[in-house]
This record gives C-alpha cells, sequence and structure tokens, in this order.
C-alpha cells in the first residue's frame, strides 16, 4: 500500500497521531528532502529507511518503488512541508500506482493554501489553486488566462519573486483587486497582509519580504 503523509508547514503540534503511526509502521519512506525530513522523523521517534524522492529523480524511480510496492511493502511519502503532491513531488508516483491497482491512501492533514484562504476574507465557496506561476515560458499566457477568472484564484510564491508577482498582478488584474498574503503560516511569525494589489505592493517595499508565501487574489467582478 502507498501512503501519502502530510508534514506540518511549520508547527510541528499539526502532525497528527495517525500520520505518525504510518509512517512507524512503513518499510519504507520517500522523502522530497532527507535532510529536511531527518528533524521531523526523529522528534518523532520515527526510525525507518528514507530515501529521497524529488522533481529530479521521480521520473526514474517510480517503476522500482512500483516494484517494492507489489511485493507487499508498505511505503509513504512525504513532502517537504504540507501534503505530497500539491506544488510537490507525488503525482506521478499516484498515478502509476493506479495503473498497476496499487492501494493508495491520502492522509488528511496539513496544507498551506487551506488557512490562507479561509484567512483572506475572499470568497471561498468557489476558488482555483494555481500553485507556482511559470517563472518564464507560458507566465504572460497564464495570467492573460486567469484575467477573467471569476473565481477567488490561490497562488504560492517565493520571497524573491513576490515582488514581480505583484507588478503582474497589477499589470493583469488591475491595482484595485483585492487580495491577501500570508507568509510563515503556523509558524512564529506568521502574518496576513489584506488590501489591493496596490496597498500590498506599497506594503512589501516597505518590508522586505522573508518567508514563504501564499498568495489570494479575487476573482474578477461580474
Amino acid at each position: 500500500m502507498l501512503f501519502l503523509v502530510p508534514t506540518p508547514i511549520g508547527n510541528l503540534e499539526d502532525m497528527t497521531f495517525r500520520a505518525i503511526r504510518v509512517l512507524k509502521e512503513s518499510d519504507l519512506i520517500l522523502a522530497e528532502d532527507t535532510r529536511t525530513s531527518a528533524p521531523l522523523l526523529k522528534h518523532f521517534g520515527i526510525e525507518k529507511r528514507v530515501f529521497a524522492h524529488h522533481q529530479h529523480n521521480e521520473h526514474k524511480a517510480v517503476q522500482e518503488i512500483i516494484r517494492f510496492l507489489k511485493e507487499g511493502q508498505k511505503i509513504s511519502l512525504i513532502s517537504d512541508a504540507g501534503t505530497p503532491a500539491i506544488s510537490d513531488p507525488g503525482f506521478l508516483l499516484v498515478r502509476e500506482a493506479i495503473k498497476e491497482g496499487i492501494e493508495i491512501q491520502c492522509l488528511p492533514g496539513a496544507t498551506a493554501f487551506v488557512p490562507a484562504l479561509v484567512n483572506s476574507g475572499l470568497p471561498n465557496d468557489r476558488f482555483c489553486f494555481e500553485g507556482f506561476l511559470p517563472v518564464k515560458k507560458g507566465r504572460q499566457t497564464r495570467l492573460i488566462a486567469l484575467s477573467n477568472e471569476s473565481r477567488s484564484m490561490i497562488f504560492y510564491e517565493s520571497p524573491h519573486r513576490i515582488g514581480r508577482t505583484i507588478n503582474d498582478f497589477i499589470q493583469y488584474f488591475g491595482e484595485e483587486r483585492q487580495a491577501s498574503i500570508s507568509r510563515e503560516l503556523s509558524k512564529l511569525y506568521e502574518e496576513t497582509v489584506r488590501g489591493t494589489l496596490l496597498e500590498l505592493k506599497n506594503h512589501f517595499e516597505q518590508h522586505p519580504p522573508k518567508g514563504e508565501f501564499v498568495f489570494c487574489v479575487a476573482g474578477q467582478e461580474s
């Protein structure tokens, strides 16, 4: 059986009892970055074989993992933070496991975009999750397509690109579009800044961005 196990996005208290049990019962743990997962596993007393499984090796590793699963091994996949396959490795392995008739369980747990959307105050009855925008190729095409999106939109962004992304959103969505940016969710310096895109631009020009960001943008009003 293949388990997808969410891990905390910051606060270790967000790890579930079930996640700890499943990891302790696993024959093998696949981790996006073994250096990042090591302190987490040590904290919860989880001593298992850990293999790296990330975007640079997942294509080559999938068939070997499938072979282990067919041999009856219980394998868990974790990412650096949050739920595997959400803007992280996992999709390819899940797709192949389904093709091979292997049972899969994805545990409920931490993910960054849900608290960010709820905190934003933007409509959340319907929304679209966009993850990371293309850095170069396809970026303009994606933004043009989203300029008429009526649902709230959710993006992930890194601190060194947040300024560029705000400017792009102003260009394609307009400076008066309502938005919200959350950073360091569940951590000591958690912060959510709300306002128009222009107000967010001014805020982060005065306060250098730090941490990982979830960017929620209101949809176009009909």
